[in-house]
This record gives structure tokens, sequence and C-alpha cells, in this order.
């Protein structure tokens, strides 16, 4: 039976880091918490609970979680961040495939608290993670905004039963926020890949974004909430487009 290394990323955690620490007390066989050099309390709340706690400059989530994999003991990884926790049926699906190991890797489905009410639809359920793998299968991939675990061709995967929950915003100003600061890094993507921006994509994307989430996806089933998740990332695509769009035209002028 393999054993599980538990593997975090954070940067000033402490208000989250403790449940997501006490929902995976049963399944790891260690705990690795890798930090960008907090300020609060995340390191007295790890050690309490008896993690291993590193320290180590932030780059980029790619290069921060392959740092966190090679430190870690055991090959067989669970990974989370500070703002997920298990419900108690994924985490005994969990030590069920740890008991019988037969996949490279294990998706689960991620559940998200929106302000206090979970959000089951909106392109935001099931939102299919691979969380669980043998690092020798694969490695981290992607860009600023968009990493994953990408398993090596042929692997095996399973799905598991039960949600990771995800408390990922406590107020629609920190959503906003967060779309802001996504949107300009997006925007940075788009712009180091050459892609050019015409102008009917600032209708046209944002358009087409909210109507896959809030019509297609069934977002106006999560109610004003569903409404506010689907606007907002509709908004999000708008500004990503007219960021890159407005730095093209810049440059294109000078």
């Amino acid at each position: 039976m393999p054993k599980i290394s538990v593997v975090i990323i954070t940067l000033n955690e402490e208000r989250n880091i403790s449940r997501c620490l006490e929902s995976v007390k049963n399944v790891a066989d260690e705990v690795l918490v890798v930090d960008s050099f907090s300020t609060d309390r995340t390191k007295e709340i790890v050690e309490s609970y008896g993690g291993r706690f590193i320290q180590h400059k932030f780059e980029d989530y790619v290069k921060q979680h392959i740092y966190a994999d090679k430190l870690a003991k055991y090959d067989h990884i669970l990974m989370l961040d500070a703002d997920e926790a298990l419900t108690e049926q994924l985490a005994n699906s969990i030590q069920v495939a740890k008991k019988y190991w037969k996949q490279d890797g294990y998706f689960m489905n991620r559940m998200t608290s929106y302000c206090g009410k979970w959000i089951k639809h909106s392109g935001w359920y099931p939102d299919k993670k691979l969380r669980l793998y043998d690092r020798r299968k694969g490695q981290w991939v992607g860009n600023k905004l968009h990493e994953k675990f990408l398993l090596v061709e042929k692997s095996t995967t399973g799905h598991l039963k039960g949600d990771m929950l995800h408390y990922s915003f406590y107020t629609i100003e920190d959503h906003i926020l967060q779309a802001n600061k996504f949107s300009s890094m997006a925007a940075s993507v788009l712009i180091e890949k050459g892609r050019k921006i015409p102008r009917y994509y600032l209708i046209i994307k944002p358009a087409a974004k909210f109507f896959r989430n809030y019509i297609m996806k069934m977002g106006l089933l999560d109610g004003v909430y569903g409404f506010t998740v689907c606007r907002i990332a509709a908004t999000e695509t708008f500004f990503k487009y007219l960021k890159a769009y407005h730095q093209q035209r810049s440059k294109s002028e000078n």
C-alpha cells in the first residue's frame, strides 16, 4: 500500500489552512506545505498539525508545484489548495484508492462555496480535477493562470466519489478583485503568444461566456449568486481581451 504526501502551497492562509489540514488527517502520511513567505500565522498552524513547512520564493504556480512535488517524501501525492478541504466521502474514497492503488491518477469533483452558497451549476460544478497522482507518471504544465498535472500518454485514471470543497470567495469584492487580476494575467498570456485581438472580440467573447455559463451550464438555477458568478466571469473575459487589445494598439501606434 503506497504512502501519500499531501502537498499544499500557501501565502497568508491562516483563515483556511486549519480546515484543509483537518480534512486530510486520516489520509496523509506526510503533510508538506510550501509557502511564499507568509506574514500571518500560517506556519504556526501548519506546524501545530505536524506538517513540514518550507518557504520558497514564488515565481509562478507551475514552478512552485514542481518544486513542492520534488520535496515530497512519497511518490503518491494529493495536491490541495489551502482553501480546499475533503468531504468525509471523498476522504474515504482516497483511503480505498490508497489501499487498492490501481491507477496512475485519480480525478475528483470540486464544489465551490461563493459568499456562503454552494454553486452547483454555472460552469463551476462538477469542476473535475486530477489531484491524486503518482508523480513519476507526469509533470506540472500550464501558463500563468491555468496549471495542471499532466499524466504521460497511456496513463490510467479513475474518478473518486465525494467532493473537494472549495471555499473561494467570502465577499463579492474578493471576486471582483481576483477577476481584475486574472484578466491582466490572461491578457499578458495572449500578448506573449502573439494573438491578434479584433475589436468584435470585445462583444462576442463576453456574451458567449455569459450564455455558456448562465444558460447552457444552468447558472440560472444558482439564483442571484449564479447570475453574479456568470456576470463577473463575462466581465473578466471582456477585460482580458480589452487589455490585450489596448496593449497591441498602443504598440502599433508607437
